[in-house]
């Protein structure tokens, strides 16, 4: 049986890696605002839990499906970090996270995912981005960071903490995906992941299932669809391809625009007002985002 279009390697290249890239960005683009409504009805532990189970569910019946080969005992190391990465890890800490803090104010860490992910892809991938590429990849940081934290007048909390953790242990689980990626493929990898972390995701949503499920407000069950369809799964099909078909440092740096475009989805979603500051920040970072690609 052939594969979708959207699930092959499709043609190599940088154009195609660069657009795989943007895609899976704007996905993740509306996770906080995705993970804040479904914390209107359900606390962080339960969220965390069922968003992995869910999409590990349909991964395993994806796999099944396909007939895909098992990975190998060398890929399993590698597997378990992104499963720990980005299936449990991120969404857990960000969960509690902003149970303190606005989306808004997460958006400050996520500005700092790109190096994260950069400075982890160098070391596990053996990647040696050029010194002009670290600087406009700092400057973008700075600028993303800055416009996010305008304004903000309150010490750092234990959600600051939570956030910081995360983005540390999502940029670790980008750059070991993204590896891994060349040689099972894009969405094998986080397919695998989240099959990998089912005897620890779907007990844990079992027991931690709410008492009342209907009690639980309609916009909350969205909230945890889309985390659970898109952040977990489909947009890591994208992401996943592009870093192993662009690079990890260089198409990581796609991630300096995830805050703006999640400003767009609050605008949206939630009523939030998009002010001309943010164009122009926007405007600056897609600038360092052209410039560390070609610099790469």
């Amino acid at each position: 049986m052939g594969q979708p279009v959207w699930m092959t390697s499709a043609r190599h290249g940088s154009a195609g890696a660069w657009i795989d890239g943007l895609i899976g960005v704007s996905i993740f683009s509306a996770s906080l605002v995705a993970t804040r409504l479904a914390l209107t009805g359900m606390d962080a532990p339960f969220l965390s839990a069922a968003r992995a189970a869910l999409a590990g569910i349909a991964a395993a019946a994806t796999l099944a499906a396909f007939r895909e080969r098992r990975p190998r005992g060398r890929d399993i190391p590698a597997l378990v970090i992104v499963a720990a990465g980005v299936v449990l890890g991120f969404p857990l800490l960000t969960a509690l996270a902003l149970r303190t803090v606005s989306a808004a104010h997460g958006t400050i860490f996520v500005g700092l995912l790109p190096l994260a992910t950069a400075l982890f892809g160098a070391l596990r991938s053996g990647e040696r981005p050029s010194r002009t590429f670290w600087l406009l990849s700092i400057c973008g940081a700075l600028i993303t960071v800055g416009f996010a934290a305008r304004g903000l007048s309150s010490a750092p909390g234990p959600g600051d903490a939570l956030m910081f953790a995360a983005v540390l242990i999502c940029g670790l689980g980008y750059a070991e995906g993204g590896v891994l990626a060349r040689r099972l493929g894009g969405w094998q990898v986080i397919a695998w992941a989240t099959v990998l972390s089912l005897p620890v995701s779907l007990p844990l949503a079992l027991i931690l299932s709410p008492a009342e499920p209907a009690a639980i407000p309609l916009p909350a069950w969205a909230g945890l669809a889309y985390v659970a369809t898109f952040s977990m799964l489909i947009g890591f099909v994208f992401w996943y391809r592009a870093l192993a078909r662009g690079g990890i440092a260089a198409i990581g740096q796609l991630q300096l625009l995830q805050p703006f475009l999640g400003f767009g989805v609050a605008a949206l979603v939630l009523g939030e007002r998009i002010e001309p500051a943010m164009i122009v920040a926007a405007a600056a970072v897609a600038v360092c985002v052209a410039l560390a690609r070609w610099f790469a």
